[in-house]
């Protein structure tokens, strides 16, 4: 099984493939939901609001559950304590 490179970004690390293919099929649903809730979107008797709610919700919601899996790392900033086990990030 191989690891995936970490993304650049601070926090992330690299990743085996059954993670990313986790997050992979995440998506994949949270893309059929969302556009269920744009074919909803278009019925004129439909509370706008509500559904923006419960669409932000849902996004919320899966970004929650894929960190629970890629569970990104706190990191260090230098014009403050640096956080025990934090990666440390360039000046």
């Amino acid at each position: 099984m191989a690891d995936h490179q970490a993304l650049p970004v601070h926090g992330y690390t690299s990743q085996p493939d059954w993670k990313v293919d986790l997050v992979n099929t995440n998506k994949t649903l949270e893309e059929r939901v969302l556009r269920q809730l744009d074919e909803i979107q278009q019925n004129p008797k439909i509370d706008k609001r509500w559904l923006a709610i419960g669409r932000t919700h849902l996004e919320q919601a899966f970004m929650a559950i894929n960190r629970s899996v890629f569970q990104p790392q706190r990191v260090s900033v230098v014009e403050q304590s640096p956080v025990p086990g934090a990666e440390t990030s360039p000046s």
